[in-house]
């Protein structure tokens, strides 16, 4: 008996799509760069460095980076819950296309429009 082969639905337009999708979101960009530099980090640590994030707007975000395989989260299973978040290889490899996108912003978008500059971070 020969089985009928299943194909995915395209997910994404192109590459370019993909990779932005995989980082849209307000607060994603502002996370992969605290994790690059802190290399573990728990929730609430996250959120007093992003600072005007909700609780669930952060929690969603985190979710969604490690269902895209960017950050991994490990549950210590302890009574106090404690949770660390850290950057996976995939999400690792972002750093450096963030890092130039925010050098072209630096040089190319007036200081005065930006709210908080990552780049000096």
């Amino acid at each position: 008996m020969l089985k009928e082969r299943v194909t995915a639905q395209p997910r994404y337009r192109n590459e370019f799509d993909a990779t932005m999708q995989l980082i849209r979101g307000k607060w994603k960009i502002m996370i992969l760069f605290e994790l690059a530099e802190v290399k573990v980090s728990r929730f609430a640590d996250l959120q007093h460095h992003i600072q005007a994030v909700s609780h669930k707007t952060l929690a969603s975000q985190l979710k969604e980076l490690e269902q895209d395989e960017l950050i991994e989260r490990h549950d210590f299973k302890t009574a106090q819950p404690h949770v660390e978040y850290r950057l996976t290889a995939k999400g690792q490899s972002l750093i450096p296309i963030l890092d130039a996108i925010c050098t072209w912003g630096d040089q190319h978008v007036d200081p005065a429009l930006i709210e908080r500059s990552l780049c000096d971070e």
